[in-house]
């Protein structure tokens, strides 16, 4: 059995958790034969507490990209690509792209290793995260096939196929990744035994949490979702805290989308497959609750 893999983390301004990322690497019962960092023209100590452990890790290494001011998604997919390309010549079975504001137990990547070693066909695997009082992928209507970008595992030939992640401007490079996997016949799955640690709240980097929930509903117009999806998603986000309010602006952001027809930057196959598991997860729910209120 075969366990190398390689990690790519890219990095903006992250000195207040990055740390927590690395002590977490560094502890790793199996450790990556190389993990690469990529600065996306970081202006605070980011860069400095990386290199401070360089020295005694000669796996981890640091690359640096140009200055700029604006935090965007597709300069995420710019950094793995730059650091992507230098993977060419090692030998690796396993890829990660881990965000550096998480922070995970030392058997962690072990535990995903072991998952694709007992399925051949798993191609992108994960796990739940918790982020203050908030756990993933704990509610009624959860999704496991999918599995969370801010750290996602690949077989290396099933992120060959897929052609990588695509420089969505926006947001949704990690789901439009998974969602090609699956399309392509690849097993893709979140495993519930084990989790992360998630130190900053998931989409809030630049904006307040309302804000994000717009922003997610127009993410999920320009990814193709079906409208009747996105209804039935913003009633039951409705019903969470903060309560109406994070379910309506959902819903907002994605009519917003629709009305003022934003370009949509996936492929019309992708799209198309998407819906098609959107309205197949819609049509599971509802019989499942008809079966419930029968029995």
């Amino acid at each position: 059995m075969t366990f190398n893999y390689v990690v790519i983390t890219p990095a903006r301004n992250e000195e207040m958790y990055i740390e927590k990322t690395i002590v977490s690497m560094v502890n790793q019962t199996i450790k990556p034969v190389r993990w690469i960092v990529v600065s996306d023209g970081s202006t605070d100590r980011t860069d400095d507490i990386v290199k401070k452990y360089i020295p005694q890790n000669k796996w981890i290494d640091l690359i640096r990209m140009p200055e700029h001011r604006e935090r965007q998604f597709a300069a995420k997919v710019h950094c793995f690509n730059a650091a992507y390309n230098l993977l060419i010549n090692d030998r690796y079975d396993y890829i990660c792209n881990c965000d550096a504001d998480i922070s995970f137990e030392p058997g962690y990547f072990e535990f995903l290793l072991s998952k694709f070693q007992h399925s051949p066909d798993l191609g992108v695997a994960g796990t739940p995260f918790v982020e203050e009082n908030y756990i993933s992928y704990d509610g009624k209507f959860t999704n496991f096939n999918h599995v969370s970008g801010a750290c996602q595992m690949f077989r290396k030939e099933c992120f060959s196929e897929i052609g990588g992640y695509i420089p969505i401007k926006g947001g949704g490079i990690d789901w439009a990744a998974v969602t090609s996997a699956r399309m392509k016949g690849w097993k893709t799955q979140t495993f519930t035994e084990k989790h992360f640690f998630h130190h900053r709240k998931m989409g809030t980097g630049s904006c307040s949490f309302l804000q994000s929930r717009f922003n997610h509903g127009k993410k999920d117009y320009y990814l193709g979702g079906h409208p009747l999806w996105e209804i039935f998603r913003g009633v039951y986000q409705m019903a969470r805290p903060p309560y109406v309010l994070a379910g309506a602006y959902m819903m907002a952001g994605y009519f917003y989308g629709m009305v003022t027809r934003i370009e949509r930057p996936l492929p019309e196959e992708l799209m198309s497959f998407h819906r098609k598991e959107q309205l197949g997860r819609l049509k599971s729910i509802f019989l499942n609750v008809f079966k419930n209120k029968k029995g």
